[in-house]
């Protein structure tokens, strides 16, 4: 199954949202969450997705729309 491992900023207001809950139901994704900070300014997550290349591309395209910022992660987790 393909994967893809990305970082999260969230603004502030969509700290309290459940977003990568609505991204992962709406597309069949499967979130593992492999690092996360929020405080009340900001959210930053580290997150492992996985599911079909189509579904990952629409999940973080969805991100990107709802207004977090998503970068892509290279070499810097555990496997």
């Amino acid at each position: 199954m393909p994967k893809l491992i990305v970082h999260l900023i969230y603004p502030q207001k969509l700290i309290k949202e459940p977003v990568i809950y609505t991204m992962a139901k709406k597309y069949d994704v499967i979130p593992n969450i492999r690092r996360a900070k929020v405080t009340e300014e900001i959210g930053e997550m580290t997150l492992e997705l996985n599911g079909t290349k189509e579904n990952l591309e629409a999940g973080r395209k969805y991100l990107e729309k709802t207004g977090v910022k998503v970068e892509p992660v290279v070499g810097d987790i555990v496997e």
